[in-house]
Parts: C-alpha cells; structure tokens; sequence
C-alpha cells in the first residue's frame, strides 16, 4: 500500500484534518486491517475502474462516505484499487454533506448517493488526471464548492474545544450548564454536527487518549492508561477498550492488524 500525503487548502483547514492518495499497488488484496473508532467522517474517492474495498462484508465499487464514530471496522482494499482520502475533523463533516451527523454515524454511503452526479464528475476528472497532486486540489476545489458557509455552531464547538482543553476530564452536566442548554438539547445538537452525543463522543474521546498513552508509553500499568485517560477506573476502561476494539489491552498489543 502506497499512501502519499498532501497539503491542505488554508480555506479548508479549520475543516480537514488530513488529505492523502492510497495505492494498492501490491499483485493482491490487501490483508484485512482493523480500522479503530476516531469519530470522524472520512471521504474516499476512487480514481480507478477498480472495485475500492470490502468493509466489513460489503464490497464498494465506488467513491464512499464513512464515519467511525464508535464502532471499528475491518477493511480489506482491492488489488489494483487507488483512492483519494479526505479526513474531516470531528463535527466539521456537516458542513459539506446535507444530512444530519447521526445519520452517517457508524455507516458507509455510496458518495454518489449524496452528491448526485457530481461524484460521477470527480471520479472522471480525477481518472483523468496525471498527478496526484493534481487530484489533491481538483478534490479540494469540488470541497469548496460543497462547503457550507454558514455561521459555525459557536456552542457545540465550545464543547468540542472543552472537552479538548480538559483531556476528558469534563462531564456533561457541566457542557450543559456551560452552554446554558439543557442536556437533551445538547444531544440533539451534538448529533445533529458530530453524530454522537455529547456522552458516547466523551467516551470515544477517552478511548482515542488510551490509545495515545499506550503508543507513547508503553510501561504504564493499565491503571496509570486509565487515570491519564479520564477514565473512572481501570474497569470502566478495559470494557471500552474491549468494545472499540474487540480485543483486551493485552491482546491489542500483541496483534498486527490493527490501524490506529
């Protein structure tokens, strides 16, 4: 797998995390990786005639839309597959898909469902292309087109940045008196733009710091990871751990088909 990463559009950026080509290259499918719950959306257009991958037991042919919010996935990509990889940040996908978060939440769409003909468009002029740079901004023009300008949703992403600056360490009782909402309407927010609520995002948001702590610091005990994560205890996160992942800590770290 060839995966080349490109620069982001500085009017893009407070939106995209990550743009990248992705080239199976090899004389075979790849292996199945199992893709971990990052509570972003991710956009992949594919730019050959190739089938793209198998998501779970499902073959897509063409360009997707997907969102890990909690559950992970096991993908396997085509042989001969090439893609280009859009990566948006949490609660900035809504902005260019017209359809409320949650509805994407833990799902796989077919882009064309979403963009009509214009996903049959950018698949044909990325095709077209000699360059992977000049797909990278060939996508991220279509990207602009998309955005939705509107006047960002000042009170979820306080939350967001809260929840950020806090390590976790927040509850929701307190976002809800922060933002003067009631917690039911801040749900109903929160998954209208992020597709989670403010509860399960706080959750995959410990979850994704555990995963950073083990990656940093491999000799804490589980029960430093779980402290440094904002977890209530140790219990609390080997159950999360085995939910996200399908796999203990200690099994998690002896596999290899994992991607995080």
């Amino acid at each position: 797998m060839l995966i080349q990463q490109f620069e982001v559009l500085p009017e893009l950026q407070p939106y995209v995390k990550l743009i990248c080509t992705m080239d199976c290259d090899d004389g075979a499918d790849t292996n199945h990786i199992r893709v971990l719950p990052d509570a972003c959306v991710e956009l992949f257009v594919n730019y050959t005639s190739t089938p793209l991958a198998i998501i779970g037991n499902e073959l897509y042919d063409r360009s997707i839309v997907t969102s890990r919010m909690s559950r992970y996935s096991d993908v396997q990509m085509r042989k001969g597959a090439g893609c280009i990889a859009i990566c948006f940040y949490p609660g900035e996908a809504y902005r260019f898909f017209n359809l409320p978060m949650h509805q994407l939440a833990d799902k796989t769409l077919v882009l064309s469902d979403l963009w009509n003909g214009m996903a049959g468009e950018i698949e044909s002029k990325l095709a077209d292309s000699c360059s992977h740079k000049e797909r990278s901004a060939i996508l991220q023009k279509y990207l602009l087109q998309q955005l939705i300008r509107n006047e960002r949703d000042q009170q979820v992403a306080e939350c967001l940045r809260k929840i950020q600056r806090s390590a976790g360490h927040i509850l929701v009782s307190q976002l809800s008196t922060d933002t003067s909402l009631s917690q039911r309407h801040l749900s109903r927010k929160f998954q209208q733009i992020v597709g989670l609520s403010p509860k399960e995002y706080l959750r995959v948001f410990r979850f994704i710091r555990s995963l950073d702590h083990l990656k940093k610091y491999p000799l804490l005990s589980l029960t430093e990871v779980a402290y440094q994560s904002a977890y209530y205890d140790q219990a609390h996160f080997i159950r999360d751990f085995k939910s996200f992942t399908g796999h203990t800590p200690g099994q998690f770290a002896l596999s290899t088909h994992i991607l995080y």
